[in-house]
């Protein structure tokens, strides 16, 4: 059986540099200090991020995995002044296709795009599928707290139903808003984790999920399929009373929530998620 893992993620230095102010690299930032992350920190946080070479593969043959799809991680260019944004992802995505061409058996991609300018992230998008062969985006969450059901940003969710290739829909930061009221308080260590990977970028990413769907994204665009990672974030046990609180009387809806669940959503479990597992472990939830 052929191992392809979904959400594996490289940095480009440009877009670590540009986001240095963003909550997320300076929790990583601290995270070095204390010795969570082990390594040379010249190679990124977490090292070896930024390598997209031999070491890469070598990691891969020990945790069993054959194929890796590259996907920038967050923070990326999504919040970033358009202009920047735009020039960025055209590097991360460049990057990205240079490795796929060295290692074609080992590597495929998903498009890091410029989403404060949804005309130019469509754009990007099929620029990277239709030329490079990549087979798909992700997109790291809301930008700037403005979420996806945004009717403003569906330029991209039409350009990937056309094109046939799906967006992975990766945690970000809650808004600061959401942060302030429901994970502040604590040193900023755990009050850092604990609105990113500990639980907030989890409820934020199913909390989107649900609203691409009641914000009728799907009944606009019905051959959209959107991936989510991390045991399908909180939507594996909120489905369903999800599917009776939002019946389609009620929201207008052409389909009921658990419909969309199945048809336009895949969820991923996780697997090796941190660097002091068991290369290949599995979390069996």
């Amino acid at each position: 059986m052929k191992v392809i893992a979904f959400e594996e993620h490289y940095k480009i230095p440009a877009i670590e540099q540009a986001n240095k102010n963003h909550p997320a690299e300076q929790v990583c930032a601290h995270w070095q200090k204390v010795g969570r992350y082990l390594g040379d920190p010249s190679q990124g946080i977490p090292p070896g991020i930024y390598d997209l070479g031999e070491k890469r593969i070598a990691a891969m043959d020990a945790a069993g995995i054959d194929v890796q799809i590259l996907s920038h991680t967050v923070p990326g260019p999504e919040e970033l002044e358009p202009k920047l944004a735009i020039e960025l992802a055209k590097q991360a995505n460049d990057a990205a296709n240079a490795a796929v061409t060295q290692y074609p058996d080992r590597f495929r991609a998903f498009a890091t795009l410029p989403m404060r300018d949804p005309k130019a992230a469509a754009e990007e998008l099929e620029r990277t599928v239709r030329k490079l062969g990549f087979v798909g985006a992700l997109i790291n969450g809301h930008v700037n707290g403005r979420y996806l059901d945004d009717k403003f940003f569906w330029p991209v969710f039409e350009c990937a139903e056309s094109l046939n290739v799906p967006i992975y829909l990766h945690p970000n930061r809650p808004p600061q808003p959401v942060v302030s009221a429901y994970y502040e308080g604590f040193n900023p260590f755990v009050s850092g984790f604990l609105a990113q990977a500990g639980v907030g970028w989890h409820v934020d990413t199913g909390v989107h999920v649900l609203r691409l769907i009641l914000g009728g994204v799907f009944d606009a665009f019905p051959r959209l399929q959107v991936i989510v990672g991390h045991n399908f974030e909180i939507l594996s046990w909120t489905a369903w009373r999800a599917n009776y609180s939002f019946p389609p009387k009620e929201t207008g809806l052409k389909r009921t929530i658990i419909d969309y669940l199945r048809e336009n959503l895949y969820g991923g479990i996780l697997a090796g998620e941190y660097q002091d597992q068991v290369p290949g472990a599995m979390d069996k939830s």
